[in-house]
């Protein structure tokens, strides 16, 4: 039989949640029970990986103390981490016992909220130990305290090893109408590097930049950038009205796109295509949004100038005459 513990308190010596837990773990020994033992402040870099060490468990002591309010940080993280990564189909056969020791007020709703949650995860809770002690020392010299302690592990052992039957509880409707998390089979080193992966801001980021980039790729490869790059080259041949004697080039960067757009007027001619080039006498650069309401006919390329949608760079006269070379109607 394998039973494993899990502190959920600070560790301090004179906390009476740890008498409780060596008790119960010198009973099982003499019962030659395997048991292994989880500090979750020893552990608390490394919870998330926790809920791997179920799987050999038959039987669970979940320990914490109340020190000012609720079952504390540690204890939570643990069973959230049973929630979004333990293996639900091994927990359903996994007893726990709760152990809640006070040393304020809320020893028996830390006992609840334990076996409410077991519940939930599918598990098995079993009749658990709470207490209100403000000196560890009442328990040590206390004879019936101890007395009740080891009942408590024997009451354990028994439920275990007899496999006792419980009735039916609702929270199980519970983990059934909400439980959408899958269960994923990674070992405990793994779950660890995902942990340190997802709090990791740096390396998030960089994912979402390689699935853009990745994205972008994919949308090269599918033809969506040419489609609309032709379609604006065809917008702005429809739309050219030649201006005699002109002459000029210009270079439009349009939104996160690759390639700029070049345009070369030399009066009643006019090249335009994708792609880097030499020497412009006009820069300029906007949105696909704003290129977009330009084409249509709903913005002049100065107004979007001067409304601060659009930089240039370069001679400005230039730039004005966009305006009278390319002339779109409004659609």
């Amino acid at each position: 039989m394998n039973i494993n513990i899990y502190y959920g308190g600070r560790g301090l010596m004179d906390d009476p949640t740890l008498f409780v837990i060596n008790k119960m773990q010198e009973v099982l020994d003499e019962l030659h029970v395997k048991v292994e033992r989880y500090d979750l402040h020893e552990l608390k870099n490394s919870i998330t990986t926790l809920p791997q060490t179920l799987k050999n468990a038959d039987g669970i002591i979940l320990a914490t103390t109340v020190e000012w309010y609720g079952i504390g940080g540690y204890m939570q993280q643990f069973l959230d981490a049973c929630w979004l990564y333990g293996d639900k189909e091994k927990i359903e056969k996994i007893y726990m016992c709760p152990v809640v020791m006070s040393t304020t007020y809320g020893e028996r709703e830390g006992k609840l909220n334990l076996a409410t949650a077991w519940e939930i995860l599918g598990g098995r809770p079993c009749s658990g130990i709470c207490g209100y002690i403000v000196d560890t020392a009442e328990l040590e010299m206390n004879k019936d305290y101890i007395n009740i302690i080891e009942k408590k592990a024997e009451n354990l052992y028994r439920t275990i090893n007899q496999k006792i039957a419980s009735l039916p509880a609702s929270n199980q409707v519970v983990k059934k109408a909400v439980s959408v998390t899958k269960n994923i089979d990674l070992t405990p080193q793994e779950s660890k590097q995902l942990s340190q992966y997802a709090s990791d801001d740096s390396y998030v980021q960089r994912q979402k930049e390689d699935i853009q980039e990745l994205t972008s790729m994919f949308k090269d490869m599918m033809g969506t950038p040419e489609e609309e790059g032709e379609e604006y080259i065809t917008q702005l041949k429809d739309a050219f009205k030649p201006q005699p004697g002109f002459k000029a080039d210009y270079r439009i960067y349009i939104g996160s796109k690759k390639e700029p757009l070049q345009i070369k007027i030399n009066a009643a001619q006019m090249d335009c295509e994708y792609g880097e080039g030499g020497p412009v006498d006009v820069e300029i650069r906007l949105e696909k949004s704003v290129l977009q309401d330009i084409t249509c006919g709903r913005m002049s390329f100065q107004r979007a100038f001067m409304s601060g949608e659009m930089k240039m760079k370069g001679d400005f006269k230039i730039l004005r005459t966009l305006d009278q070379l390319f002339v779109f109607e409004e659609k």
